[in-house]
């Protein structure tokens, strides 16, 4: 796993400044912390930081073809490299390595822009072919790893794992973006393709980018996406042994490495299903880990401890005390633009532990996007059957009314919590779904933004991003699409973007079975009643693994990585919240109302509502501001 940069002029072949790429790469050690490597020539730079896996010994980037040619930074692992050696080897490649990213440079020189879709990994990298005159580069399918870029006006072009190279080049823009802001505080991060910066972008998951000396700068190219093609008629029988069949085999692929392996284990079915595959496959035991919380509530420990001991794994455990809130700064620093999923305390943890037995760890993330594990995904299709008894042109003044006329009641039994169900069937599916996984829901935004601010947006609102995605997905299936949607926004936005930037940090691996490539494509093909029954969740993969896993674990209610910020925020985190809720930073900031802040506040600490998730969300963004853009909260 490693880091990668560049800088390419666009127009020419302007000389490129050693000492700026150098700075680039400096700022992603943590990603690569093994060795370095830099390539500078005519209006090209490339900068790599290497945590060594593969191939100890050789392997180092920049990496180049036989005749220097081509030239690759990579970031990832390519798991099928050992089958495409013999067979570029066969059409008369001359490999000086036993790496996966030589692998890269050849099948490029094969197959050109097509040699992503022979690979099958996590990747994220860059490539340029001076004999072409063109520079590449691709992000895998799923969007595990990342790649950030940007075009400057002087036609400079930046490319970096994450968003703190592009901020290293002294000539980087700061401004906001301001469709960005109102995008982060509807979903609790910024989703593809758009950055907190107006010159910054995301490459999308399953997307490449080419550019060519002289030419116009083009738009991203798709090459992939999630297709729910129909497996067409399969029993529940076999389907659940090709299930297990198939994330044996894409955990097996995944234990290839020449540094200590091992995995996360939290206690759910997800994690719990990789760990039992990989002591399958393990002739040794496997190293898990696993963190707990001192609230009850939140803790999951016991449970990952029993799977641990169900396959003699080498379990360690740490704990994430309720008061672990000094991390709030540091995260501000590793993600670079505000980000809002709380979890990303304990999965920094987790990852902190992790390091210290391993330098590889395989997760479980991608359950619930593959097989409907999420209870919003119930919730869904509860209001999805009220939706189809009547058209929107009656559902929507109806319920739209008592969305508005029935109390909001965060404190009451769920059972009298309706203003949601009502504001939801106001609203057709993709909004629905929209409001349900909204941090703010747009009356809230309307609220949080200044008059100035909301004139900035000209209208603008954040469910374009699903209705985008929404109206290129694949499927009709009410299920399969708000999949389709998870897996386009919050599965690479918020849950892979955690991870990696969390597992970095650490110089950590991370590899994600479920989410291989054909795995998901199967799975996308499984009937949605396989999936979610009855209001069950995973359904199959639940029964798939049933001979694997005890009952209690595969049906027990789902906890999820939270942390108590509700109670956080009344207490231990009381006066941190008043400081960056209603200090001078986000007040000159221009973007909010004041007087909401101090409602936001007030509210909570009263206990009248629970504000948690948006006084979170103005923690982070807050330190977002003083941490990567410096600005003083002057008192």
């Amino acid at each position: 796993m490693c880091g990668i940069t560049g800088i390419f002029d666009t127009r020419g072949k302007a000389e490129i400044d050693r000492n700026v790429l150098s700075l680039m790469n400096a700022s992603q050690l943590h990603r690569g912390p093994d060795e370095g490597g830099i390539h500078v020539e005519a209006g090209l730079g490339f900068g790599h930081r290497r945590l060594s896996i593969i191939d100890l010994s050789s392997g180092q980037q920049p990496l180049f073809n036989e005749d220097g040619s081509v030239v690759v930074v990579f970031n990832g692992e390519i798991y099928n490299f050992v089958d495409l050696m013999p067979e570029l080897v066969s059409l008369g490649h001359t490999f000086r390595t036993h790496c996966d990213t030589e692998v890269i440079v050849h099948a490029w020189e094969e197959w050109g822009e097509a040699c992503v879709h022979r690979f099958r990994g996590m990747f994220a990298f860059a490539l340029w072919d001076c004999n072409k005159n063109t520079l590449f580069l691709a992000r895998d399918r799923l969007g595990i790893k990342p790649l950030y870029y940007g075009l400057l006006p002087n036609g400079i072009f930046l490319f970096g794992s994450e968003l703190k190279a592009l901020l290293a080049y002294p000539d980087f823009p700061r401004k906001m973006d301001s469709c960005a802001i109102e995008e982060y505080f509807a979903y609790g991060y910024i989703p593809e393709p758009r950055t907190i910066f107006n010159d910054a972008r995301k490459l999308s998951p399953g997307y490449s980018l080419t550019l060519t000396h002289g030419k116009p700068f083009p738009a991203p190219k798709k090459y992939w996406d999630i297709p729910f093609n129909p497996v067409g008629q399969i029993s529940e029988q076999d389907a659940g042994e090709e299930l297990i069949r198939r994330v044996r085999e894409a955990v097996k692929i995944r234990l290839v490495a020449e540094v200590p392996l091992g995995a996360f284990l939290s206690g759910g079915v997800d994690s719990g299903a990789v760990v039992a595959m990989m002591a399958e496959l393990s002739p040794d035991p496997v190293n898990t880990c696993s963190i707990g919380f001192t609230n009850p509530k939140f803790n999951e420990a016991e449970y990952a401890a029993r799977i641990a001991s169900r396959y003699h794994t080498r379990h360690n455990t740490g704990q994430v005390n309720t008061d672990d809130f000094a991390l709030i700064d540091r995260l501000a620093t590793l993600y670079d633009e505000p980000y809002a999923d709380s979890s990303a305390l304990p999965t920094y943890r987790v990852c902190e532990l992790a390091k210290k037995s391993v330098t590889v760890a395989l997760s479980g993330d991608g359950g619930d996007e593959n097989f409907a594990g999420y209870r919003r995904y119930r919730t869904h299709m509860h209001e999805e059957k009220m939706r189809s008894l009547l058209p929107l042109g009656i559902r929507r003044p109806l319920f739209g009314l008592l969305g508005t006329i029935y109390p909001k009641a965060d404190f009451a039994p769920k059972i009298f919590r309706a203003k949601t169900t009502f504001e939801a069937l106001a609203r057709d599916s993709v909004e629905g779904y929209f409001h349900s996984v909204s941090v703010m829901d747009d009356k809230l935004r309307a609220r949080l933004f200044s008059t100035s601010f909301q004139r900035e947006l000209q209208g603008y609102k954040a469910v374009e991003v699903l209705k985008n995605h929404a109206a290129q997905s694949p499927t009709n299936d009410p299920l399969s699409l708000v999949q389709y949607l998870d897996m386009k926004t919050y599965l690479p936005g918020d849950i892979l973007t955690k991870v990696d930037r969390a597992s970095m940090a650490h110089a950590l691996e991370v590899r994600v079975p479920l989410l291989d490539h054909q795995f998901v494509e199967w799975t996308s093909g499984l009937p949605s009643d396989y999936k979610l029954r009855s209001g069950e969740g995973k359904y199959i993969f639940k029964k798939a693994l049933a001979p694997h896993l005890p009952e209690d674990i595969l049906y027990r209610p789902k906890m999820g990585f939270a942390v108590p910020l509700a109670s956080w925020f009344r207490g231990p985190l009381r006066d941190r919240v008043k400081k960056s809720v209603l200090g001078n930073r986000l007040a000159y900031s221009g973007i909010f109302n004041r007087d909401f802040l101090t409602h936001l506040v007030e509210e909570h600490e009263a206990g009248r509502r629970d504000y948690s998730a948006p006084l979170w969300s103005l923690l982070m963004f807050d330190a977002f501001l003083g941490n990567v853009m410096n600005e003083p909260d002057i008192r």
